[in-house]
């Protein structure tokens, strides 16, 4: 999808867009609801072999006008179409309030607050539900009440499967164009339709829980362009973070080539600090990972007491005893160890924090990950030494545990819009800690100190909910690992692991084990040398 917008930045498009006569606010709102139509016709082309009918509600801003438009076009087309409106048609925008005259002239605008009961709805037989209530403008929390209660229940049909589809104009209602967090309550729909370019919290998942939110209220995503010049350097009129925001894309094959005249340790050599006996597969899996992705050379430092067992397990992969922190320091004397990785399988002990602190101290390019994290998070000094030169990838209880105040500022109930999102979590943790914060997820958030940021969204045609298994966020240490090894700076080594580790396990499929990911990353890596992804 490319670049994501705030709501506040949006709105800016528009009004410089408008200013500056390259269009009205009139052809925004035609072209929008010419496209939600098309995007209608487009996923049930059923509807275009024949009328049907439509309900639409519309809401008392121009995400309403827009509704008022999709209902005259499909009205146009030959649909019965019954539109209901929640607030009063004299307080509509300019723009909303000329497209509800338009439509008044064609047929009635019901208030919703007439509408009493799901069944009243559903008599009508609807095909589809259009909302059009609220859009990128919400600032407060929806009211599961009356006069919307029966909307929202209706709207909520079609995931049980006993409804016709809901579509949403530019966002689900109830959504936070800016976070995906839901505010007060919310419409999901089958489909979402959005305008000039996605907003970041469509591709925000914010909570896991049982009420869905971000993507997952939204079905899918279809993205329309309404003529709006390109995007330019933006300032957000809210005063929030103005920093570039996108999603993350394939590699470019630049970065990734190896250039043909090269050794191996012209690729690079990463150390990857092993557990003791018992607990060395999740090294062991990052080693690979880091192997896979192209470093020259990968070494397992292991204590004596595993050396047995990862011997057993590895060929390729280098084994180096490493029993304390004096030992590890001394094999860090070698400048060509240049990308470290700390942290899978560890342990939690002093010996263990020693380790950490003699990593840090080397000033290298590190991942941080597992018990690196939860030693980090335990002891000032630690956290105090981490470098720029530093990724740390926490899932989310990692992250509470490195971020505390953050995290429980994430986690409070959002009260209006635009809400706190894992965007703004990230961004602070990265300015906290000084280094790159990959705050893992379905919608995995990659930030640097500088306010950069970027989401690899494992959402929509891209889900790959396989990835949910055991030893998978070893790999994508490794596979950060590797690429620093390789020379990548630390934050496109992790936008780039965290969409080769996505697409792996894509081209692997259902029935994944962390074991495959690395086995799979040759595919990915031929398939984007001759441009088949």
């Amino acid at each position: 999808m490319g670049e994501l917008l705030t709501a506040a930045q949006m709105r800016a498009a528009e009004r410089s867009a408008i200013e500056s006569g390259a269009v009205s606010g009139l052809s925004l709102m035609e072209r929008a609801g010419r496209g939600v139509v098309d995007a209608i016709l487009d996923e049930w082309p059923e509807l275009r072999a024949a009328p049907a009918v439509a309900v639409v509600l519309c809401g008392p801003g121009n995400n309403g006008g827009d509704g008022f438009v999709i209902a005259r076009l499909l009205k146009a087309r030959g649909w019965q179409v019954h539109v209901f409106m929640f607030g009063a048609a004299e307080r509509l925008p300019l723009d909303a309030r000329r497209n509800c005259v338009l439509w008044e002239e064609l047929g009635p605008v019901g208030a919703a607050a007439d509408m009493a009961s799901v069944d009243d709805l559903i008599a009508l037989g609807a095909a589809v539900f259009i909302d059009a209530l609220f859009g990128t403008g919400l600032s407060r929390p929806v009211a599961d009440a009356p006069p919307l209660r029966s909307f929202l229940a209706y709207a909520r049909l079609w995931g049980d499967g006993a409804g016709p589809p809901t579509v949403a104009v530019d966002l689900p209602s109830g959504m936070c164009s800016d976070s995906g967090r839901v505010l007060g309550t919310a419409m999901p729909a089958a489909l979402t339709v959005t305008f000039h370019r996605a907003k970041i919290g469509h591709f925000l998942q914010p909570d896991a829980g049982w009420q869905p939110d971000g993507a997952g209220l939204c079905g899918k995503l279809r993205l329309v362009d309404i003529g709006l010049p390109p995007p330019e350097e933006r300032e957000d009129p809210a005063g929030r973070a103005t920093e570039s925001l996108r999603t993350v894309e394939r590699p470019s094959t630049a970065v990734l080539k190896r250039p043909g005249d090269g050794h191996k340790y012209s690729h690079g050599h990463a150390l990857v600090i092993s557990g003791g006996a018992g607990r060395t597969g999740a090294a062991r899996l990052a080693a690979r990972g880091a192997l896979r992705i192209g470093a020259g050379l990968v070494t397992l430092a292991v204590p004596g007491a595993a050396l047995m067992e990862c011997a057993c397990h590895v060929t390729a992969v280098m084994l180096r005893r490493c029993d304390e922190a004096e030992t590890l320091a001394a094999l860090l004397q070698d400048p060509r160890l240049n990308a470290l990785c700390v942290g899978p399988g560890m342990g939690l002990s002093d010996r263990e924090g020693e380790l950490v602190a003699t990593v840090l101290a080397a000033g290298r390019p590190t991942v941080l990950d597992a018990d690196a994290l939860t030693l980090v998070a335990g002891d000032k000094a630690l956290f105090s030494a981490l470098h720029p030169l530093c990724v740390l990838t926490p899932h989310g209880g990692e992250f509470a545990r490195l971020f505390p105040d953050i995290a429980a500022r994430l986690a409070e109930p959002a009260q209006h819009g635009p809400a706190y999102s894992r965007v703004d979590a990230a961004r602070e943790a990265a300015r906290l800690a000084g280094c790159i914060v990959l705050m893992k997820g379905p919608d995995t958030v990659i930030a640097a100190p500088d306010g950069q940021a970027s989401i690899h969204a494992a959402l929509y045609d891209r889900a790959v909910p396989w990835l949910a298994t055991a030893g998978a966020g070893d790999v994508l240490a490794g596979m950060i690992a590797g690429l620093l090894a390789r020379g990548l700076s630390p934050y496109p080594a992790a936008r780039n692991a965290a969409w080769l580790h996505a697409e792996a396990a894509r081209r692997f499929g259902a029935g994944l084990i962390a074991e495959d990911l690395p086995e799979a990353l040759p595919g990915v890596l031929q398939a984007l040398a001759q441009g088949e992804v």
